[in-house]
């Protein structure tokens, strides 16, 4: 487990995952040409509105997860690949 420091939406936090999920993560944005921060600032924004609309959902470690794979499932099921 590797724990980063990082300002995201004007607000510092701690974010836990593996290895194996920082590597993805970096992947994916530098497939999308952004920045590790954005990425996570951007699934932090789209989590606070499932709060915000009464959904049950995890923590930002676990929305990160969600994405990595949902960006994934995306990548597979393309039929360009």
């Amino acid at each position: 487990m590797i724990k980063r420091s990082m300002t995201i939406n004007g607000h510092r936090t701690s974010i836990s995952l593996e290895a194996d999920f920082w590597q993805a993560l970096q992947l994916i944005a530098q497939r999308q040409g952004c920045s590790l921060a954005r990425i996570v600032a951007n699934i932090d924004i789209e989590r606070s509105k499932r709060i915000s609309s009464g959904q049950d959902v995890g923590g930002l470690s676990s929305a990160i997860r969600l994405y990595i794979l949902a960006e994934l499932m995306t990548i597979v099921q393309s039929p360009n690949q």
